[in-house]
Protein backbone atom coordinates (compact mmCIF):
# COMPACT_ATOMS: atom_id res chain seq x y z
CA UNK A 1 0.00 0.00 0.00
CA UNK A 2 2.86 2.47 0.74
CA UNK A 3 4.43 1.79 -2.60
CA UNK A 4 1.54 2.29 -4.33
CA UNK A 5 0.93 5.95 -2.34
CA UNK A 6 4.61 6.73 -3.36
CA UNK A 7 3.80 6.05 -7.19
CA UNK A 8 0.30 8.01 -7.01
CA UNK A 9 2.79 10.90 -5.25
CA UNK A 10 5.11 10.78 -7.91
CA UNK A 11 2.82 10.43 -11.05
CA UNK A 12 0.56 13.67 -9.53
CA UNK A 13 3.90 15.55 -9.13
CA UNK A 14 4.49 14.67 -12.46
CA UNK A 15 2.05 15.39 -14.49
CA UNK A 16 1.86 19.23 -12.37
CA UNK A 17 5.39 19.50 -13.51
CA UNK A 18 4.35 18.61 -16.95
CA UNK A 19 2.10 21.14 -17.16
CA UNK A 20 3.55 24.16 -16.00
CA UNK A 21 6.37 23.28 -18.59
CA UNK A 22 4.28 22.99 -21.39
CA UNK A 23 2.14 25.78 -20.48
CA UNK A 24 5.41 27.91 -20.45
CA UNK A 25 6.41 26.89 -24.06
CA UNK A 26 3.23 27.56 -25.25
CA UNK A 27 3.74 31.27 -23.89
CA UNK A 28 7.05 31.40 -25.55
CA UNK A 29 5.52 30.60 -29.07
CA UNK A 30 2.44 32.48 -29.19
CA UNK A 31 2.62 35.28 -26.12
CA UNK A 32 -0.13 37.12 -27.18
CA UNK A 33 -2.48 34.38 -25.96
CA UNK A 34 -0.63 34.49 -22.46
CA UNK A 35 -4.27 35.42 -21.17
CA UNK A 36 -5.70 32.35 -22.55
CA UNK A 37 -3.19 29.79 -22.20
CA UNK A 38 -3.12 31.04 -18.18
CA UNK A 39 -6.97 30.42 -17.69
CA UNK A 40 -7.10 27.08 -19.43
CA UNK A 41 -3.85 26.24 -17.55
CA UNK A 42 -5.46 27.68 -14.35
CA UNK A 43 -8.91 25.95 -14.79
CA UNK A 44 -6.74 22.42 -15.83
CA UNK A 45 -4.96 22.58 -12.86
CA UNK A 46 -7.93 23.10 -10.54
CA UNK A 47 -9.46 20.45 -12.22
CA UNK A 48 -6.78 17.41 -12.04
CA UNK A 49 -5.53 18.75 -8.26
CA UNK A 50 -9.36 18.54 -7.27
CA UNK A 51 -9.32 15.21 -8.94
CA UNK A 52 -6.18 14.27 -7.22
CA UNK A 53 -7.51 15.09 -4.24
CA UNK A 54 -10.35 13.14 -4.08
CA UNK A 55 -8.49 10.33 -5.32
CA UNK A 56 -5.98 10.93 -2.32
CA UNK A 57 -9.06 10.66 0.15
CA UNK A 58 -10.29 7.14 -1.49
CA UNK A 59 -6.98 5.60 -1.15
CA UNK A 60 -6.52 6.53 2.01
CA UNK A 61 -9.79 5.76 3.23
CA UNK A 62 -9.36 2.15 1.52
CA UNK A 63 -6.25 1.95 3.42
CA UNK A 64 -7.45 2.63 7.05
CA UNK A 65 -10.17 0.14 6.15
CA UNK A 66 -7.88 -2.81 5.35
CA UNK A 67 -5.62 -2.00 8.35
CA UNK A 68 -8.91 -2.26 10.51
CA UNK A 69 -9.91 -5.30 8.42
CA UNK A 70 -6.88 -6.66 9.86
CA UNK A 71 -6.89 -5.71 13.18
CA UNK A 72 -10.46 -6.93 13.35
CA UNK A 73 -9.29 -10.63 12.35
CA UNK A 74 -6.70 -9.93 14.97
CA UNK A 75 -9.06 -9.60 17.44
CA UNK A 76 -11.45 -11.93 16.50
CA UNK A 77 -8.68 -14.80 17.03
CA UNK A 78 -7.88 -13.51 19.85
CA UNK A 79 -11.58 -12.80 21.12
CA UNK A 80 -12.64 -16.74 20.36
CA UNK A 81 -9.27 -18.34 21.53
CA UNK A 82 -9.70 -16.90 25.03
CA UNK A 83 -12.86 -18.17 25.97
CA UNK A 84 -11.47 -21.79 24.14
CA UNK A 85 -8.89 -22.23 26.21
CA UNK A 86 -10.69 -21.25 29.43
CA UNK A 87 -13.66 -23.10 28.60
CA UNK A 88 -10.85 -26.75 27.71
CA UNK A 89 -9.10 -25.89 31.09
CA UNK A 90 -12.16 -25.89 32.87
CA UNK A 91 -13.13 -29.13 31.46
CA UNK A 92 -9.67 -30.97 31.73
CA UNK A 93 -9.44 -30.11 35.16
CA UNK A 94 -13.42 -31.77 36.23
CA UNK A 95 -11.72 -34.61 33.88
CA UNK A 96 -8.28 -35.12 35.80
CA UNK A 97 -9.09 -33.94 39.05
CA UNK A 98 -11.48 -34.96 42.16
CA UNK A 99 -13.39 -32.38 42.48
CA UNK A 100 -16.50 -31.82 45.18
CA UNK A 101 -19.86 -31.49 43.37
CA UNK A 102 -19.85 -27.60 44.12
CA UNK A 103 -16.64 -26.95 43.00
CA UNK A 104 -17.79 -29.32 39.76
CA UNK A 105 -21.16 -26.90 39.41
CA UNK A 106 -18.49 -24.24 39.65
CA UNK A 107 -16.50 -24.72 36.60
CA UNK A 108 -19.71 -26.03 34.35
CA UNK A 109 -21.29 -22.19 35.08
CA UNK A 110 -18.17 -21.02 34.33
CA UNK A 111 -17.92 -22.77 31.13
CA UNK A 112 -21.58 -21.97 30.02
CA UNK A 113 -20.08 -18.41 30.87
CA UNK A 114 -17.62 -18.44 28.00
CA UNK A 115 -19.97 -20.54 25.78
CA UNK A 116 -22.68 -17.85 26.32
CA UNK A 117 -19.45 -14.92 25.26
CA UNK A 118 -18.59 -17.47 21.74
CA UNK A 119 -22.39 -17.18 21.26
CA UNK A 120 -22.73 -13.65 21.81
CA UNK A 121 -19.67 -12.72 19.35
CA UNK A 122 -20.77 -15.41 16.66
CA UNK A 123 -24.19 -14.06 16.78
CA UNK A 124 -22.73 -10.67 16.22
CA UNK A 125 -20.20 -11.24 13.34
CA UNK A 126 -23.39 -13.04 11.59
CA UNK A 127 -25.86 -10.53 11.72
CA UNK A 128 -22.94 -7.47 10.96
CA UNK A 129 -22.68 -10.12 7.66
CA UNK A 130 -25.88 -10.16 7.29
CA UNK A 131 -26.27 -6.42 7.31
CA UNK A 132 -23.98 -5.43 5.27
CA UNK A 133 -25.33 -7.86 2.52
CA UNK A 134 -28.62 -6.70 3.26
CA UNK A 135 -30.09 -9.78 3.43
CA UNK A 136 -31.37 -9.66 6.65
CA UNK A 137 -35.34 -8.55 6.70
CA UNK A 138 -35.77 -7.91 10.40
CA UNK A 139 -38.66 -9.31 11.14
CA UNK A 140 -40.61 -7.13 13.49
CA UNK A 141 -43.65 -8.44 16.35
CA UNK A 142 -44.53 -7.31 19.69
CA UNK A 143 -42.98 -8.55 22.75
CA UNK A 144 -41.92 -7.25 26.35
CA UNK A 145 -38.67 -5.06 25.88
CA UNK A 146 -38.57 -5.03 29.85
CA UNK A 147 -38.21 -8.93 30.18
CA UNK A 148 -35.43 -8.89 27.32
CA UNK A 149 -33.76 -6.01 28.85
CA UNK A 150 -34.00 -8.21 32.73
CA UNK A 151 -32.73 -11.20 31.11
CA UNK A 152 -29.98 -9.62 29.31
CA UNK A 153 -28.78 -8.05 32.55
CA UNK A 154 -28.75 -11.14 34.72
CA UNK A 155 -27.20 -13.17 32.35
CA UNK A 156 -24.68 -10.23 32.13
CA UNK A 157 -23.90 -9.50 35.50
CA UNK A 158 -20.39 -9.42 37.03
CA UNK A 159 -19.96 -10.95 40.49
CA UNK A 160 -16.21 -11.89 40.09
CA UNK A 161 -15.16 -9.03 43.07
CA UNK A 162 -13.75 -9.23 45.70
CA UNK A 163 -16.70 -7.32 47.86
CA UNK A 164 -19.04 -9.55 45.72
CA UNK A 165 -21.06 -6.73 44.73
CA UNK A 166 -23.42 -5.99 42.23
CA UNK A 167 -21.81 -3.80 39.46
CA UNK A 168 -24.72 -3.68 36.83
CA UNK A 169 -27.50 -1.42 39.34
CA UNK A 170 -30.83 -1.58 36.89
CA UNK A 171 -33.91 0.41 37.04
CA UNK A 172 -36.21 -1.31 34.74
CA UNK A 173 -40.20 -0.08 34.14
CA UNK A 174 -42.32 -3.05 33.93
CA UNK A 175 -44.26 -4.45 31.25
CA UNK A 176 -43.35 -2.07 28.07
CA UNK A 177 -44.42 -3.40 25.03
CA UNK A 178 -42.68 -2.82 21.53
CA UNK A 179 -42.72 -3.57 18.21
CA UNK A 180 -39.59 -4.78 16.31
CA UNK A 181 -37.00 -7.69 15.56
CA UNK A 182 -36.59 -9.18 18.85
CA UNK A 183 -33.60 -11.31 17.98
CA UNK A 184 -31.72 -7.82 16.64
CA UNK A 185 -32.81 -5.89 19.87
CA UNK A 186 -31.47 -8.38 21.90
CA UNK A 187 -27.89 -7.57 20.42
CA UNK A 188 -28.23 -4.41 20.73
CA UNK A 189 -28.76 -4.60 24.91
CA UNK A 190 -26.48 -6.93 24.87
CA UNK A 191 -23.52 -4.93 22.96
CA UNK A 192 -24.18 -1.57 24.88
CA UNK A 193 -23.90 -3.35 28.35
CA UNK A 194 -21.21 -5.68 27.38
CA UNK A 195 -19.05 -2.19 25.88
CA UNK A 196 -19.95 -0.13 29.55
CA UNK A 197 -18.36 -3.30 31.33
CA UNK A 198 -15.49 -3.64 29.03
CA UNK A 199 -14.58 -0.54 28.98
CA UNK A 200 -15.04 0.31 32.98
CA UNK A 201 -12.58 -0.62 35.55
CA UNK A 202 -12.99 -3.95 37.36
CA UNK A 203 -16.03 -3.69 40.05
CA UNK A 204 -16.86 -0.38 38.54
CA UNK A 205 -20.44 0.10 39.33
CA UNK A 206 -22.71 1.04 35.63
CA UNK A 207 -26.07 2.08 35.10
CA UNK A 208 -28.83 0.32 33.30
CA UNK A 209 -32.38 2.19 32.74
CA UNK A 210 -35.35 1.17 30.89
CA UNK A 211 -38.62 3.68 31.14
CA UNK A 212 -41.37 5.16 29.35
CA UNK A 213 -41.63 9.03 28.56
CA UNK A 214 -43.45 11.78 26.74
CA UNK A 215 -44.91 8.86 24.71
CA UNK A 216 -41.28 7.63 24.01
CA UNK A 217 -39.40 4.63 25.59
CA UNK A 218 -35.82 5.19 26.92
CA UNK A 219 -32.72 2.71 27.11
CA UNK A 220 -30.12 4.55 28.58
CA UNK A 221 -26.39 2.64 29.64
CA UNK A 222 -23.90 4.82 31.74
CA UNK A 223 -20.45 3.78 33.22
CA UNK A 224 -17.73 5.76 34.77
CA UNK A 225 -14.94 4.37 32.29
CA UNK A 226 -12.63 5.75 30.34
CA UNK A 227 -15.20 7.79 28.25
CA UNK A 228 -14.98 8.75 24.22
CA UNK A 229 -13.23 11.66 23.34
CA UNK A 230 -15.46 14.12 21.36
CA UNK A 231 -13.54 14.00 18.25
CA UNK A 232 -13.96 10.15 18.24
CA UNK A 233 -18.11 10.33 19.17
CA UNK A 234 -18.82 10.66 15.55
CA UNK A 235 -16.82 7.12 14.55
CA UNK A 236 -17.63 5.06 16.82
CA UNK A 237 -20.71 3.51 15.10
CA UNK A 238 -18.71 3.12 11.80
CA UNK A 239 -17.69 -0.92 10.88
CA UNK A 240 -14.85 -2.01 12.50
CA UNK A 241 -13.45 1.31 14.52
CA UNK A 242 -12.54 0.81 17.90
CA UNK A 243 -11.46 4.08 20.42
CA UNK A 244 -8.45 4.58 20.91
CA UNK A 245 -4.97 3.47 19.12
CA UNK A 246 -4.46 0.04 18.03
CA UNK A 247 -1.02 -0.01 19.27
CA UNK A 248 -1.68 0.97 22.99
CA UNK A 249 -5.23 -0.24 23.34
CA UNK A 250 -6.29 -3.07 26.12
CA UNK A 251 -9.71 -3.75 25.75
CA UNK A 252 -11.43 -6.38 24.00
CA UNK A 253 -13.46 -6.15 21.10
CA UNK A 254 -14.33 -6.47 17.68
CA UNK A 255 -15.35 -2.92 16.71
CA UNK A 256 -18.59 -4.46 15.27
CA UNK A 257 -20.61 -3.98 18.67
CA UNK A 258 -21.06 -0.04 18.04
CA UNK A 259 -22.22 -0.63 14.00
CA UNK A 260 -24.84 -3.34 15.00
CA UNK A 261 -26.77 -1.06 17.61
CA UNK A 262 -26.68 1.63 14.85
CA UNK A 263 -27.85 -0.08 12.00
CA UNK A 264 -30.48 -2.07 13.72
CA UNK A 265 -31.62 1.02 15.56
CA UNK A 266 -31.61 2.85 11.87
CA UNK A 267 -34.08 -0.09 10.71
CA UNK A 268 -36.63 0.71 14.19
CA UNK A 269 -36.73 4.26 13.26
CA UNK A 270 -35.14 4.84 16.42
CA UNK A 271 -32.19 7.21 17.91
CA UNK A 272 -28.93 6.83 19.64
CA UNK A 273 -26.75 9.63 21.34
CA UNK A 274 -23.69 9.22 23.31
CA UNK A 275 -22.39 11.98 25.95
CA UNK A 276 -19.79 12.24 28.69
CA UNK A 277 -20.64 10.81 31.73
CA UNK A 278 -19.97 13.24 35.39
CA UNK A 279 -17.59 12.67 36.49
CA UNK A 280 -16.25 10.16 33.95
CA UNK A 281 -17.65 7.54 31.44
CA UNK A 282 -20.00 7.66 28.91
CA UNK A 283 -23.76 7.56 28.55
CA UNK A 284 -25.56 5.60 25.68
CA UNK A 285 -29.15 6.53 25.33
CA UNK A 286 -31.89 4.74 22.69
CA UNK A 287 -35.11 6.59 22.14
CA UNK A 288 -37.94 4.61 20.56
CA UNK A 289 -41.22 6.04 19.12
CA UNK A 290 -44.03 4.45 20.56
CA UNK A 291 -46.17 2.87 18.14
Amino acid sequence: MKRSLIIFYAIIIYAVAELIWWGYMLVRLQPARFGMILGEGAMFVVVFLLGAYNMHKSVNKERKLQEQKKNFLLSVTHELKSPLASIKLLLQTIQKRDLTKAQTLDFIDKSLNDIERLDDMVENMLLASKIENRSYSFPKASFNLSTLVDTTVNRLQISKCDCNQQIIDAEIEPKIEITGDKFALTSVVTNLIENAVKYSRPCEALSVKLFRKDDKIYFQVADHGIGIPDEEKSRIFDRFYRVGSEDTRNTKGTGLGLYIVKQVLDKHEATIKVRDNRPAGSVFEVVFGLT
